[in-house]
């Protein structure tokens, strides 16, 4: 069960994945694919039987996160020894985070080695998208799930093998809550908030704009035809988030989009001088 929201994740399914294989970087995270994807089956959906107290619950909770962040760490370590940049890009559904993501693709595929996991409750829909600019990509299914957690990208990096300074895109389920929660082992929490969304969803969202290191403000292109204070979304991203650095871009238009680029290329350099 998610810590947050106590919704009912059962067992993700990742593309194209034998269980039969030994995880890649089985002895940082100390467990094989015996073990399965994540067993929230004590998580806090179970509150509201009888007898479990609220100290209970919090221990679940810690327990959960704890373990998250053990094989966040492990992925953490490996992504550095080989220099790759991991971004975790959040959003709410509909925010035009494919869009950018397959922009971003085919604008930098020639200069730099990029790799995607997409992960979507069900369908594999955004991984084709991404296949078809030439890019590998491999799909996660969490089913009931509402996030990706450290577990699923460990075992997905066995099928997707990112190369060394590469830079991975991890494009998480489409929702502002629970991901905030969940340590992939990324560099950064890339949050996508688009103008056809609230203006406030900073302040209604904040541990997920408290967690990202960039928010985008996307689609910027339709700001003539909708009702959106981009300079109050930013105040209150800001306020949320001091340190929070901003981008304004249309991934249909590509304006802004050069700004971007410029930050991917500056924090691959980084992640590249680290290894």
């Amino acid at each position: 069960m998610c810590t947050v929201c106590g919704c009912s994740e059962g067992e993700a399914r990742i593309e194209g994945h034998d269980h039969g294989h030994t995880h890649h970087h089985e002895q940082g995270h100390g467990h094989s694919h015996a073990e399965p994807l994540h067993d929230y089956s004590q998580g806090p959906a179970h509150a509201h039987a009888p007898g479990l107290s609220q100290a209970r619950m919090v221990q679940i909770e810690q327990d959960i996160l704890g373990k998250n962040n053990e094989y966040a760490a492990a992925n953490r370590r490996w992504f550095a020894e080989r220099g790759i940049l991991v971004l975790n890009l959040v959003s709410s559904p509909g925010s035009g985070k494919t869009t950018l993501l397959t922009r971003t693709i085919t604008d930098l595929k020639q200069a730099l080695e990029l790799a995607v996991i997409e992960g979507d409750q069900q369908t594999t829909f955004d991984a084709e998208r991404i296949r078809d600019t030439g890019v590998k990509a491999l799909q996660i299914n969490t089913g009931k799930g509402c996030h990706l957690d450290a577990h699923m990208v460990g075992h997905a990096l066995e099928s997707l093998s990112p190369g060394d300074g590469s830079v991975l895109f991890i494009e998480n389920v489409g929702n502002l809550v629970c991901p905030a929660a969940f340590d992939l082992g990324e560099a950064h929490k890339v949050a996508i908030l688009s103008v056809t969304e609230g203006e406030d969803k900073p302040l209604k969202y904040p541990d997920m704009f408290h967690a990202a290191g960039l928010m985008i403000l996307n689609k910027i292109d339709l700001l003539p035809y909708v009702s959106f204070d981009a300079e109050k979304c930013i105040g209150y991203a800001r306020r949320v988030n001091p340190g929070i650095k901003v981008l304004q871009v249309s991934a249909t238009t590509g304006e802004g989009m050069d700004d971007w680029y410029c930050w991917l290329r500056a924090n691959r350099q980084l992640a590249a001088i680290g290894s």
